[in-house]
């Protein structure tokens, strides 16, 4: 984002960029060279992520539909068929493919919630008067706990679908599954 947009920016569209921004340094930290993971943070990481996406799903989102009469955005589906991709993405244990793939869905997702008219623009014009209640339920969402890693044919089986629901076939193919 640029500076100038920075200035102007509404309270949600701060909030979730730069918290977009942190998990991006989170997931950049988590990994050393030679291919080596930092565990702890990798699993900030994922809780973070999981924390995100859990403020846009059960407080963005449905907020954004009520200030809507009741009518979902237009690219609701989009976020939530992505949502469940990267959050299958961040079951298995991590390696250089799964990064891989990760980060190429974000950087398609992101653009969608933080670009010109996306979703985080969108919830700042509608909100309105609402804006600073909403940016204290985004805040005041729980910390997640992750569970250990799970590689077992069930849940790569579950990567694999979730994938193929949101689009990202082709990337399900990798070699990390």
């Amino acid at each position: 984002m640029s500076s100038q947009r920075d200035k102007t920016a509404g309270l949600v569209t701060q909030f979730l960029t730069e918290d977009h921004r942190r998990l991006e340094m989170l997931l950049q930290s988590a990994f050393h060279s030679g291919g080596r993971i930092d565990q702890p943070v990798y699993d900030q990481f994922r809780a973070g992520l999981l924390r995100h996406i859990g403020m846009e799903e059960k407080i963005l989102l449905p907020i954004a539909q009520r200030l809507r009469g009741g009518e979902p955005l237009a690219f609701t589906a989009r976020l939530r068929l992505d949502h469940g991709a990267i959050a299958a993405l961040l079951m298995p244990t991590p390696t250089d493919g799964l990064i891989a793939t990760l980060q190429k869905i974000l950087n398609k997702h992101n653009l969608i919630e933080e670009g010109p008219e996306g979703l985080y623009e969108t919830c700042d014009a509608l909100a309105g008067a609402e804006s600073q209640q909403l940016l204290a339920r985004l805040r005041a969402a729980p910390d997640l706990s992750v569970l250990p890693h799970a590689d077992t044919p069930a849940v790569l089986g579950a990567v694999r679908r979730a994938l193929e629901r949101a689009g990202y076939g082709e990337l399900g193919d990798s070699s990390f599954l």
